[in-house]
């Protein structure tokens, strides 16, 4: 069973997710702030981080290249979750070191699609 962590401070899209993805059978892990998911990242070594960009204490970005810096999770692969959906927003989503960015309101299938991917159940 897949271990995703999923860093949302949106209590509802939290909610939806979670449940979405524990009825698929992952097993799903919480932070509700870009802190809490680096230290859950490092005490639970997650295989698939879902990381909300715009987040308190620490946003996604931050957290996002703080996991990619460190030897003990840079190799988790993460998909940036955000409303913006510009350009410049993926782009900068990857340069911070995210492996692949999707928006929201999620689109369940595609980004069901895109962990498979990274977790090798295509």
């Amino acid at each position: 069973m897949n271990k995703i962590l999923l860093v949302e401070d949106n209590e509802m899209n939290r909610d939806m997710l979670s449940r979405r993805l524990m009825r698929k059978g992952y097993h799903v892990i919480m932070a509700v702030d870009g802190q809490e998911g680096i230290d859950l990242a490092r005490t639970e070594a997650p295989d698939l981080i879902l990381m909300d960009m715009s987040l308190p204490v620490v946003d996604g970005w931050d957290a996002t290249r703080r996991l990619k810096e460190a030897e003990e999770t840079r190799h988790i692969p993460i998909i940036a979750l955000t409303a913006h959906a510009m350009a410049s927003d993926r782009e900068r989503a990857i340069q911070a070191g995210c492996d692949d960015f999707d928006t929201k309101p999620v689109e369940w299938a595609r980004l069901l699609e895109k962990m498979e991917g990274f977790l090798g159940k295509v």
